[in-house]
């Protein structure tokens, strides 16, 4: 029996033998342009995510919208968000350009090796920038929408009435915790998706660059 394990052995060593080994010349432009490709693909995404969210934020800037967020005492630090947010997202847009062409242009390893930790780093700050947003978007519509709104008021007042204002805010900060923690998973989960699979191959990448490197 041992004798045939080790006959095995010898045969597997020979066959890994006779296998043709790339070499650093042939692996890293191969490494470089896969790369290159999935920053384009993030690219391309963020820039398609941007337009958008810009035709659903045009599509209801209706007239009807604008008066109720005025109505709701909201409408000014919504303008003033979606400035900020816009402002940030062509920035990151802007990063991730720069990126695929530090990739495209890199002359070794080390450097490729480099701004792929980078982009990696971008997409990340990029998603926590959305969720935080959105959070701040659902805080300041829920506000509005409960202090303000014609709905809210009667609930609110209602509550007054009952004299039990301590637990009704309890539980309007209990629901409003879990409905946004919902919210933002379901986002989260979007973008894991969007772009988990794109960073997973970038990681690949990355290891098998380290691995020239060793």
């Amino acid at each position: 029996m041992l004798d045939e394990l080790e006959l095995l052995k010898k045969d597997w060593q020979k066959r890994e033998a006779d296998l043709p080994k790339l070499s650093y010349e042939q692996i890293y432009p191969m490494t470089k342009k896969k790369s290159s490709s999935i920053v384009k693909w993030i690219f391309y995404i963020s820039i398609i995510e941007f337009v958008f969210w810009a035709g659903i934020n045009i599509v209801f800037s209706g007239p009807e919208t604008m008066q109720e967020l005025k109505d709701m005492h909201i409408y000014k630090v919504v303008m003033a968000l979606n400035i900020i947010n816009y402002a940030i997202i062509l920035y990151f847009i802007y990063k991730f350009y720069i990126n695929y062409k530090k990739i495209s242009f890199t002359d070794s390893s080390k450097n490729l090796m480099r701004t792929i930790l980078k982009v990696k780093r971008t997409v990340t700050q990029y998603v926590w920038f959305n969720l935080i947003i959105f959070t701040t978007y659902l805080i300041i519509n829920m506000y509005g929408a409960l202090l303000y709104g014609s709905e809210g008021q009667k609930i609110v007042e209602a509550a007054s009435k009952d004299g039990d204002s301590i637990t009704f805010w309890a539980m309007v900060i209990g629901i409003s915790v879990v409905f946004i923690a919902a919210i933002l998973f379901l986002i989260w989960l979007f973008y894991k998706l969007l772009y988990g699979i794109l960073l997973k191959r970038l990681r690949k990448n990355y290891n098998d660059l380290k691995r020239l490197e060793v």
